[in-house]
């Protein structure tokens, strides 16, 4: 069976948190006020402790974009990549997603973010798979909805395991990198966890599980030997 290495973004492949980038960048554009950006910043302290109500900021989120043009949310996120999130790619975990594919390993993100992120990053970086929080089109606009379930938490393992099933994956065999606390299910489940710049919960479990803790710095690259990647 294959090797995968799922990663996860905020955090992780990037040194900033997505949310409030594409929320600052919605301000500057027009399209949307100073009281959604506080409210990104109220759910983004939760999330970060580990304690967020993800129902209730799915329906704050799908409220905002319900009735949107998806075709027009593509272009302008393709965009908003490349000029406000590129920047915060951590060197070393582009040179670990490098890594893993030389050592065959098949590579996907793994996100509670939506495609309309993931995509330009993962051709960013050559990710070719997606796992993401799918959101409901119809006719070309966002209906409010979205596939359940939601990639957060133990809707992650549902994820993961199903793309394993359908690519002939080890899930035991396997990578996972991430930040955050919410996603234990998830790295109880890879045979080969790993933390990157974890939070203060997730922090303290890594060390008393022995867990291998990464910490790349922007404009620094790390060392991406054998012992790293399996």
């Amino acid at each position: 069976m294959a090797v995968a290495a799922l990663f996860d973004i905020d955090g992780t492949l990037l040194a900033r948190n997505t949310a409030p980038l594409y929320m600052n960048h919605l301000r500057r554009t027009g399209q949307a006020r100073r009281r959604d950006l506080a409210r990104t910043l109220y759910y983004l302290f939760w999330y970060k402790l580990g304690l967020l109500d993800v129902r209730s900021a799915l329906e704050v989120s799908m409220a905002f974009v319900r009735g949107k043009d998806e075709a027009a949310m593509v272009a302008d996120c393709i965009g908003w990549y490349r000029d406000a999130v590129r920047p915060y790619v951590f060197p070393a975990m582009a040179a670990q997603v490098a890594a893993h594919r030389e050592a065959g390993h098949v590579l996907a993100i793994l996100t509670s973010a939506t495609r309309y992120l993931a995509e330009p990053l993962g051709a960013d970086l050559g990710i070719e798979h997606h796992l993401v929080t799918q959101l409901i089109v119809r006719e070309g606009r966002f209906t409010g909805e979205v596939v359940q379930p939601v990639c957060y938490g133990r809707g992650k393992v549902y994820w993961a395991e199903r793309f394993a099933a359908e690519h002939g994956v080890d899930l035991a065999a396997s990578f996972f990198y991430t930040d955050s606390i919410t996603d234990l299910p998830l790295l109880d489940r890879v045979g080969h966890p790993r933390v990157v710049h974890p939070d203060p919960r997730l922090r303290r479990l890594a060390q008393r599980r022995g867990w291998q803790v990464l910490r790349p710095r922007l404009g620094e690259t790390m060392d991406t030997s054998p012992a790293l990647v399996g």
